[in-house]
C-alpha cells in the first residue's frame, strides 16, 4: 500500500472507532441526508492530514459514521472532483480509504444531465454500466497488488444482482426508476450540444463529472458497487435554455425527499439480502 494512503488510514483509525460495512457517497441534492442517519461519529476532511478537501458549494466535506436502519455506514457528505485540480489518485483515495475501514458495498449517488431523450429532469436512473474513455483512468501507474489486480475485469461493475434488488425496491415503493449508462466527462464546463450528440451515439443515457472513476477503483478493490443518478437537467442542446448549477441544485432539492427514500430503502434491502 502506498505511503500516503497508509498514513491517512492510520490517522483516521486514531480519530474514529466506528467500523462501517457499507459506504455511501452523497451527490448534489442529498446533502441533507445526514439528518436521516443515526450518527455515531463525524470527521471533517480537514482534520485528516493529507486528505483532499471538497471545494464545491453544497458539499459539506466530512465523513459521517453511523447507522441507516441497521446498516453500519461511512458516508461521504461531499465528494472530491477531478475538475477541482486534484489528481485521479486523490479523487479516488476516499474510496480506497473506506474499503480499508471495512466497507464491502459502495453506494454511489450523483446529479447528472439527461442524454436519453425519453428522460426528464427529476428522473432517477439506476446505473447499469459506464463509459470512462473521457477521463484518465484512476488505475494508471504502479499497481498495488494488495489493493487489487493489475488488469481488473469491468464486465459487471454495477453488480447485476444488486440492480435486480434495487429495481424491485423501487417498484414496491412506487418510485419510477430509469436504468442506463453513465458517461463521465472531466468538467467543470458543461458539455457542448455536439458533445452530447456524441455521448448519445456512444450509448450514454446520462452524463456527469464524477462517479465512474470511483466505481472503477471500488471494483478494483473487490467492493460490490451500485449507483443511482438524479437527472437534474436535460443535457446541452436538448432544451432551448442554457445550463446552470442553479438549475441542477433546484431540481436536486425538489426531488430530494423521494431520492432519500429510494436510497434508504435500497441500501437497507441490499445490505440485508446481499451483503450481510
Amino acid at each position: 500500500m502506498n505511503g500516503r494512503l497508509q498514513s491517512i488510514f492510520e490517522c483516521v483509525q486514531k480519530k474514529v472507532s466506528f467500523k462501517p460495512e457499507a459506504a455511501l457517497i452523497l451527490g448534489s441534492g442529498l446533502g441533507n441526508y445526514a439528518k436521516t442517519v443515526d450518527i455515531v461519529e463525524t470527521l471533517d476532511y480537514r482534520e485528516i492530514e493529507g486528505f483532499p478537501v471538497s471545494t464545491v458549494p453544497g458539499h459539506a466535506g466530512r465523513f459521517i459514521f453511523g447507522y441507516v436502519g441497521r446498516v453500519p455506514m461511512v458516508i461521504m457528505q461531499g465528494r472530491v472532483h477531478y475538475y477541482e485540480g486534484y489528481s485521479m489518485e486523490e479523487v479516488t483515495l476516499p474510496i480506497r480509504l473506506m474499503k480499508l475501514m471495512g466497507a464491502k458495498l459502495l453506494f454511489l449517488t450523483n446529479a447528472s444531465g439527461g442524454v436519453n431523450l425519453n428522460y426528464h429532469a427529476g428522473d432517477f436512473m439506476l446505473l447499469s454500466d459506464h463509459i470512462s474513455c473521457f477521463i484518465p483512468s484512476p488505475l494508471l501507474g504502479k499497481n498495488e497488488d494488495e489493493l487489487g489486480p493489475r488488469f481488473p475485469d469491468m464486465s459487471d461493475v454495477y453488480n447485476q444482482e444488486i440492480r435486480t434488488i434495487i429495481r424491485r425496491v423501487a417498484k414496491e415503493e412506487k418510485i419510477p426508476l430509469q436504468e442506463g449508462v453513465y458517461l463521465q466527462f472531466t468538467g467543470p464546463a458543461y458539455e457542448t450540444p455536439a458533445e452530447i450528440r456524441m455521448a448519445r451515439t456512444l450509448g450514454a443515457d446520462a452524463v456527469g463529472m464524477s462517479t465512474v472513476c470511483e466505481a472503477m477503483v471500488a471494483n478494483h478493490m473487490g467492493m460490490a458497487v451500485c449507483g443511482i443518478s438524479c437527472i437534474t437537467n436535460m443535457a446541452s442542446g436538448i432544451l432551448p435554455q442554457p445550463l446552470s448549477h442553479k438549475e441542477v441544485q433546484e431540481t436536486a432539492d425538489r426531488v430530494a425527499p423521494l431520492f432519500e427514500r429510494l436510497v434508504t430503502k435500497a441500501l437497507t434491502t441490499v445490505y440485508k439480502e446481499y451483503v450481510s
